[in-house]
């Protein structure tokens, strides 16, 4: 693949991340649920440390330095359980109590958006060689991570909702 390729695929990148981010940072908003915003706070990090891992990659790549993907491992955050066990039970009930809908929609949409960039990452890293590819797949698997902990809240509240007596 050569080197035009590579910075439009990272510009694609980018451009996602920071979609992500600015989601996150307006669902952070809505949700206004203590354990849920520290989650949140966190995915904003990770997906500010995202960014500028790719903007560190494109600025090597269009003035076509040698990518060292080691140089560039400290800037990006290693994924977290975002929730501890108390925090996730406690966010789960007061979705249950509060009956909070649009937070089924916030996870699902936010699993939607880290399933499609990790997919990305997974078949661009295929297509790339060396350093790219090496920095796609780091990519990939960081947001598998994110995908995870959103596809398992969507389920969760999904599930509770569709036992939820509607309409007294």
């Amino acid at each position: 693949m050569d080197n035009q390729n590579l910075i439009r695929i990272f510009e694609y990148a980018l451009n996602q991340e920071e979609t992500g981010k600015s989601f996150f940072e307006t669902s952070l908003q809505r949700l206004g649920v203590g354990a849920a915003t520290t989650a949140f706070k966190r995915l904003i990090e990770e997906e500010s440390r995202h960014i500028e891992f790719i903007d560190t990659i494109l600025a090597n790549l269009r003035s076509e330095e040698e990518l060292n993907i080691a140089d560039l491992k400290p800037i990006v955050l290693e994924p977290t359980d975002y929730f501890d066990e108390r925090s996730r039970s406690e966010f789960l009930e007061r979705c249950i109590y509060e009956s909070m809908v649009p937070d089924v929609t916030v996870f699902n949409t936010a699993w939607l958006i880290e399933k499609d960039l990790s997919e990305f990452y997974e078949n661009m890293a295929k297509k790339a060689t060396g350093q790219p590819a090496e920095a796609l797949a780091m990519l990939a698997h960081w947001e598998k991570a994110h995908e995870r902990f959103f596809r398992e809240f969507r389920d969760q509240l999904t599930e509770t909702y569709s036992k939820m007596p509607w309409g007294g």
